[in-house]
């Protein structure tokens, strides 16, 4: 890890709610952060026009919380609920002050938003090669497991996917219905796992769309939650799947196969050069069929897993997600 002047934490280390007046010094505290650890040239510049802090605040904004030392904030750390599903992140402290147990204080309160939540199966991402970041979530019960790979490729002109639907094109009267088919999808790959926070909060806030495929039996193949250029998750010229899945069961292959066609075809409609995705690699045969299509690892962690069993992260799932 790269050497950061350290500062003395001078006074005491209060936690409560990230609010909106935050958000700017919020995000450049994520961004030096991150930048620091990975050794950015200019690590204020990380991430570029990729927005974590905002987006995540605007989606739950009673789950995101600062630090502040002296009244000025210091870090933060933001809760994600997909229903029988929970994980972190990003958990960023000013470079100054880290080791001084300012993350720790940041832990508490999303645990606590796990524990209302009542989350059976925790998760996050971190850094594979850090035994602080190890430790410091082996404390609260998170155990390593599979490494995680951000993936991306450039975008191939791509033909129309027969059956795909975008959820932004529906009408008001037809999203409840693609809402519960979509808990059926995901609740088939994990019980209790729902997207519906993710699909509802792309839309909200303009990040992007969320992909739909229709099955033969009126249900879904497949779906994928998708950010879309400058301001979203994936920055400018990036398509970026936060998750995708696709039914298991016999063809579930094929199916992810067309819902990585989908996917090109929606980078390609909003003139997107770059696909980005992240996979864990359990999946085995989901990261080889993506490794065919021309996808390479930039960026690689490991899924963090409360309690120490693989919950949707075993060879037969094929789920594109990366806790980030």
């Amino acid at each position: 890890m790269p050497a950061a002047k350290r500062t003395s934490v001078a006074a005491p280390v209060l936690v409560r709610p990230l609010v909106e007046p935050d958000l700017d010094r919020a995000d450049a505290i994520f961004r030096v952060a991150f930048g620091t650890f990975l050794g950015a040239p200019e690590p204020e510049t990380f991430f570029g026009t990729a927005d974590y802090v905002r987006t995540r605040w605007a989606a739950d904004p009673h789950a995101a919380f600062a630090a502040t030392v002296g009244g000025e904030v210091v870090g933060s750390n933001f809760a994600a609920n997909w229903g029988s599903v929970g994980f972190f992140g990003p958990l960023t402290v000013r470079p100054d002050l880290w080791d001084q147990g300012i993350g720790r204080r940041l832990m508490e309160p999303v645990m606590a938003c796990f524990d209302t939540w009542e989350n059976r199966h925790l998760g996050l991402f971190t850094f594979s090669h850090s035994p602080k970041h190890l430790e410091l979530y082996r404390r609260y019960g998170f155990w390593p497991r599979f490494l995680t790979a951000i993936m991306r490729k450039q975008v191939a002109v791509s033909a129309a996917v027969p059956g795909r639907v975008l959820y932004g094109e529906l009408t008001a009267a037809e999203r409840p219905d693609a809402l519960s088919l979509s808990r059926v999808l995901t609740g088939a790959v994990y019980e209790g796992l729902s997207l519906e926070r993710e699909i509802t909060a792309t839309q909200a806030q303009g990040l992007g769309d969320t992909i739909l495929l229709e099955g033969a039996d009126s249900g879904l193949d497949g779906l994928a939650v998708c950010h879309c250029g400058a301001g979203s998750e994936a920055g400018e010229d990036v398509c970026f799947v936060k998750f995708g899945a696709v039914r298991p069961g016999p063809d579930a292959a094929d199916r992810f196969e067309r819902l990585l066609n989908a996917c090109e075809q929606l980078a390609t409609e909003k003139g997107l050069a770059q696909l980005d995705a992240g996979m864990n690699l359990a999946h085995q045969d989901a990261y080889r069929r993506m490794v065919d299509r021309g996808f390479r690892t930039w960026l690689q962690g490991v899924a963090m897993h409360r309690p120490n069993e693989p919950g949707y992260s075993h060879p037969d799932a094929y789920v594109i997600d990366d806790w980030r």
